[in-house]
């Protein structure tokens, strides 16, 4: 299935290389040259992941990021010319998928790419529904329509957040030790730090909170982190 790619850089010589070597492994190209831009063909298209360069003039990439997951779960690769763990977790917290320093192999990039929507079900026309649900307490959840509901009501989570909350529920009695946990979700090649996973669970449970779920997610502090009750107090 041919994957559409939104690429929004405000660098054209970047853009150029990127478009040719994702048309090489085969894959549909859009682009954008600024923040602003690039957040109204997100808004409009239907792409399986946005190539974000997070310093863009109109609005960063951070900005771009943080108003489209309002609405929006598609895959985000950022591209930053700072290698600075702050600018990287944030950009997890704001639902960031991966990041490549520039400058960066197109090769490597082409596979990122792959492994991202690979871990977020494959393309939307070829996700099926017959992925199965999984289901904890009033935790329902469809990995393959990136659905999550709480006694009914419907949670909007990130790529990784789903992520997270699939991998534990597939097993909600067991105590997942933090870095499988973490090889789980991001691939065992890409470095995480502890305060981004921390991130993303911070937030997982604040969503899951705001519906009335509060034990949603237990650490077991020096052993790992399972599936709670899953009660409902709404």
């Amino acid at each position: 299935m041919t994957l559409n790619i939104l690429i929004v850089d405000d660098d054209p010589h970047i853009r150029s290389v990127l478009r040719i070597a994702l048309r090489q492994a085969g894959m549909e190209v859009a682009e954008a040259g600024d923040g602003s831009e690039g957040l109204a063909k997100a808004r409009s298209g239907r792409f399986d992941l946005i190539v974000l360069d997070i310093g863009l003039p109109e609005m960063d990439g951070l900005e771009v990021c943080r108003a489209l997951r309002v609405s929006d779960n598609t895959p985000v690769l950022f591209l930053t010319a700072r290698d600075d763990e702050i600018d990287r977790v944030l950009g997890f917290e704001l639902g960031g998928d991966d990041y490549v320093t520039k400058p960066f192999s197109p090769r490597e990039l082409v596979a990122r790419i792959k492994a991202i929507v690979k871990r977020n079900g494959g393309a939307p026309a070829a996700r099926g529904s017959d992925a199965g649900t999984l289901a904890h307490g009033v935790v329902q959840i469809d990995p393959s329509r990136h659905a999550c509901t709480v006694a009914g009501a419907a949670v909007t989570l990130t790529a990784r957040e789903m992520g997270i909350l699939a991998h534990l529920m597939a097993r909600p009695d067991l105590v997942v030790p933090r870095p499988a946990l973490t090889d789980a979700v991001y691939g065992a090649h890409l470095h995480v730090s502890d305060r981004t996973v921390d991130s993303h669970l911070r937030n997982l449970r604040a969503k899951l909170a705001a519906v009335g779920c509060v034990d949603a997610i237990e650490t077991l502090h020096g052993v790992g982190i399972r599936m709670g009750a899953c009660r409902s107090t709404a």
